[in-house]
């Protein structure tokens, strides 16, 4: 049998790196490792990825080709130049979108919050979202997603045949790959202690719980850190928060996000809807003690190794980061338990998992991957 061509949408690459990304980057670099540990049979798959023009974030690969193609950039791009040329292979698509005109595609869908909280998005995003799912997730070969959750989310929105969709979770090395910015540390290491709260500012991630939260609180003894973005193209429109109270911090490097998750008390996630929930696994990985919401995948991913929290209720949320803030013997507990559980969360074993769903998508006979 000959080499079959497996191309990788690429355009993340053009994009800040927030969850969707970090997962794209992650996943090709690890099945980037199995290929040069052999584990992926001796040539029978070549890896492309197709970028855009206006490649911007470097990714370091021994083995999967990178290729600038086209002309167009975003949408226009993704939707009329790369199944062109992706059209001799099987499409990878990772991060949410993929062409709607290409069939001999694998599209990952995260989560589908455009349906289940669509008053967080703008009307133009959701819209177009909305269209995508219904025909790139009903014409595609396979659809992978984050958890068993958005597995039943997708089915019960998209109504799509659960034979179709399969779960794999994400990793977390990632948070240890960048050196400890011991200079951060001491530039946001005050006097006082500090719960953390790292985000994009979507209303679905619930910053506002967090803050009204606070405020329920009589002059608390420690900071509250807050870092993360906002699109305004993408999330609808709302009140702006008043964050001058707080330390706001906007977009955190990775070396700085580390320096954030090992310094923090307490790390603080009460999001409505979440497809995995990324930053509280990292935050476990980096024995940081988190309180979650008790909704969506969060519980499913954070298992018995968080503090669960009603999002709904700033009076239950201030409850429970005074029980955690005032009692060390249930942060330490926390945090043994954080590690524990998110040694169970690795990029490789994500990316063996994936090239299954790619071999039985290609109907390849090759060696089975070894996981760690």
């Amino acid at each position: 049998m000959g080499t079959q061509k497996v191309y990788i949408n690429a355009r993340f690459l053009t994009q800040s790196v927030t969850g969707v990304q970090r997962y794209a980057i992650e996943l090709v670099k690890s099945i980037d490792c199995l290929i040069d540990r052999g584990e992926l049979g001796t040539g029978e798959l070549t890896f492309i990825l197709l970028t855009p023009p206006s490649q911007i974030q470097q990714i370091n690969l021994k083995h999967i080709q990178i290729r600038k193609v086209g002309f167009l950039e975003g949408h226009l791009w993704e939707q009329f130049e790369l199944p062109f040329y992706a059209r001799n292979g099987l499409l990878i698509n990772l991060c949410n979108t993929a062409p709607i005109l290409k069939i001999n595609q694998i599209i990952t869908i995260h989560d589908v919050s455009v349906y289940a909280v669509p008053q967080t998005y703008s009307l133009a995003f959701r819209a177009w979202y909305k269209l995508l799912f219904r025909i790139a997730g009903t014409t595609s070969k396979r659809i992978i997603t984050d958890s068993q959750f958005s597995k039943q989310e997708i089915v019960r929105y998209c109504k799509i045949k659960p034979s179709k969709i399969q779960s794999i979770y994400l990793g977390k090395e990632h948070i240890h790959d960048q050196d400890l910015d011991l200079n951060y540390i001491a530039k946001i290491k005050g006097q006082k202690s500090f719960i953390l709260a790292v985000s994009s500012m979507s209303p679905n991630k619930n910053f506002r719980s967090i803050i009204r939260a606070i405020e329920l609180m009589d002059e608390p003894d420690f900071d509250i850190v807050i870092a993360g973005g906002t699109n305004p193209k993408v999330f609808g429109s709302s009140d702006p928060l008043d964050l001058s109270d707080y330390r706001y911090l906007g977009y955190v490097n990775d070396s700085e996000l580390r320096a954030l998750y090992e310094s923090a008390d307490c790390f603080i996630y009460p999001s409505y809807y979440e497809g995995f929930g990324l930053p509280p696994l990292e935050a476990m990985a980096s024995g940081c003690p988190v309180i979650v919401s008790d909704a969506a995948s969060l519980p499913e991913v954070c298992g018995d190794a968080a503090l669960y929290c009603d999002p709904h209720s700033p009076k239950n949320i201030a409850e429970k980061i005074r029980q955690l803030m005032n009692d060390p013997d249930l942060r330490d507990k926390l945090r043994t338990k954080g590690l524990k559980r998110a040694k169970q969360f690795t990029w490789e074993k994500c990316a063996s998992e994936t090239m299954t769903v790619i071999r039985e998508v290609l109907k390849c006979e090759l060696p089975s991957s070894t996981t760690g």
